[in-house]
């Protein structure tokens, strides 16, 4: 099923961008748990890099709906 608008489809983009960086956050933390450092370190860059891109997507998202 395709998106009815240009608006909808940024914000399903940017909710799903935050739940990869949300899984990535998890995953970091449940490194940091395991004493898994340099684990927890790759999945830390991994979850920044997300947000990111996610905070990027969520600006042209509300943008886009305040148009």
């Amino acid at each position: 099923m395709s998106d009815k608008t240009p608006s909808a489809s940024l914000h399903k983009q940017a909710a799903s961008d935050h739940e990869d960086a949300a899984k990535h956050h998890r995953k970091a933390a449940d490194n940091h748990d395991k004493n898994k450092i340099d684990d927890a370190k790759d999945c830390s860059k991994k979850a920044m890099d997300c947000c990111n891109k996610a905070t990027k997507n969520s600006a042209s998202a509300c943008h886009s709906s305040a148009a």
